[in-house]
This record gives C-alpha cells, structure tokens and sequence, in this order.
C-alpha cells in the first residue's frame, strides 16, 4: 500500500477506472448475447426448407406457386404421357414437396388470409418482394427473411391493333412510347422516388443491426473524465507534498528553503531514499578528564614549561 496521498489518490483512480471499464464491456457483452439468442433460428430459404416446426405456404394458383411447380416440375409443355419430369434435388424441391404434400393445411386462398395466418400461428408465407415489402412498412409485427428466390420484371399490358391494317403495323401504338418513358423515368431516378413515396410507411421503426454496437466516447467517455481529474488532482497534491517536505528539512537541518527544495528534488529524480537527519546528542564529560586533557596537550606544545 503506498504511503504518499497523491500515489493513493492515483491507485484509486485507476483502480475505479479499470472496474467501470470491466463492467461497462460485461454488460455490453451480456446484452449481444441475449440479442443473438433472441434472433429468428430462419434467415434464408434453405433454413425454411430444412425444417419442418414452421409450415410454409403460397397462394393457391397464384405465381409464386406457378414459380415452384415449373421450376421443380418443369414447363407442362415438355411433359411426355403424362409423366412428370422433375430437377435435381435441391431447396426449392424440398419447398415444393412439402408444400404439395399438405396442399389442403398450407395453401392459402388470398394474401390477406396468408397475412392473418402468419400473424396468429408458427406460419411463412411466400408472395412477391414488393408486396411483402408494402405490407411489412405498414405492419410492424411482420418482418421479411431472406432474398429474393426469383427475380422477373413486371410489364404494362397494352392492346393488339386487331385486325392489323399490315404486318407492320401490328400491336399497340402505344407500346413503344410506354417503354420509352418508363426507361427515363427509371433513368432520372423517379421511379425509385415515387417507389419511397407510396411504398414505406409511417409507423415502423428501421431494423436494427444484428452486429454487436461498440462502446463509444459517449458511453463511456465521463469515466475518463474523472480519470483525467484524478491524475489532476494527484499532481497538485503531489507538489504540495513536495513543498512541505522541503519546508521541513529546512527547518531541521537549518538551511535555506530553496536548498532543501532542490535537494530534495535531486532525491526525487535519482529515485533514492532520503536519510532522516538526527542532531547529535551532546557529550557529557568529567570536569578532570578535561583538565587532563588540556594538560597533555599543553605539555606536548613547543616553548611551553612543564607544569608542576
């Protein structure tokens, strides 16, 4: 334990500091991995598919089923007497099967009747991106998992010139000038604005990291504020231990401050151990031993007569 106030002032300090940080990163670790165990066990179609807890279904009839049945199946045009010519085993095979095979418990009829599903029961439903996406900006309680499994574009339907006037002219006169213009307004940005105009919501909070949040200087930057304090504060007392020790020796040894200052300075900075002064006690003799004394010297002293 060290003696001085200003050495004890900065073992406390540092010894408080080292305490909050500690705690400050328990906590912190505590509270990831609470976050972690909490998360969704399903992230992708392939955790969906290789589990059979969540049931998992489509709009009966509708594309996404459409998707599953040609991308497993194939296209029904290239079937041959009847039999049916599937893929490779792969996710959207195990998807297909389990959902052909508990047609009746997992297809649904609309998507508001696969939203009322998932919201009351251990059930995915599986519909178009920006669909999910309308819905989930204007329901908190439901979340997108995964990518995207397919990707097509949407297209704007427009009349056939029927019967041409000639071959050249056959289809929709307005088709090219729709095309045109929906690549410009793609082009300058609109429809991505209009897209975050009408798409998100008002209510739902952005989804927050998965990764684990750092510490920051506004988290814990007051405890090295009080750490900066405290080394302040041992500094001063530091110099005024300093100062009285040095009035002291001065006044023991019967010297000027400013010597006894830079004494013990030149102490301080070679790291050695300053020797307490003790004053000598004086000696106490017999009166005789001094006539003595003095007598012998005396004899010994050239040009001096022997005393009698």
């Amino acid at each position: 334990m060290p003696k001085a106030l200003s050495t004890r002032i900065v073992g406390g300090i540092w010894w408080f500091f080292t305490l909050i940080i500690i705690s400050s990163y328990t906590a912190n670790l505590a509270a990831f991995l609470t976050v972690e165990r909490m998360e969704s066990p399903i992230d992708s179609a392939d955790d969906l598919a290789k589990q059979t807890k969540i049931e998992y279904g489509v709009v009966e009839d509708g594309s996404t089923m459409t998707f599953f049945k040609f991308t497993v199946l194939g296209n029904p045009g290239c079937l041959h007497k009847n039999k049916l010519i599937k893929t490779k085993i792969s996710t959207y095979d195990k998807m297909w099967e389990f959902m052909s095979s508990r047609r009746h418990s997992v297809m649904v009829k609309s998507v508001e009747e696969g939203i009322q599903r998932v919201l009351t029961s251990d059930y995915a439903f599986l519909m178009e991106s920006t669909t999910i996406e309308f819905v989930t900006q204007r329901n908190c309680n439901l979340t997108q998992i995964g990518g995207l499994i397919d990707s097509k574009a949407y297209g704007v339907g427009t009349p056939m010139d029927v019967p041409p006037t000639s071959p050249l002219l056959a289809g929709s006169p307005y088709r090219d000038k729709i095309t045109i213009a929906i690549l410009q307004l793609q082009e300058e940005g609109k429809l991505h604005m209009m897209k975050e105009k009408w798409w998100r919501g008002n209510g739902c909070p952005e989804e927050e990291s998965k990764e684990a949040s750092a510490l920051g200087v506004q988290n814990i930057g007051g405890i090295f504020i009080v750490l900066a304090a405290g080394l302040v504060l041992s500094v001063f007392v530091a110099v005024g231990e300093f100062l009285y020790k040095s009035k002291q020796n001065a006044q023991l040894e019967k010297r000027s401050f400013c010597s006894a200052m830079v004494d013990e300075l030149r102490v301080s900075l070679k790291c050695q151990r300053r020797l307490k002064h003790k004053p000598q006690a004086p000696v106490m003799v017999k009166t005789e031993e001094v006539i003595n004394m003095h007598t012998f010297n005396d004899r010994r002293l050239p040009g001096k007569e022997t005393m009698a």
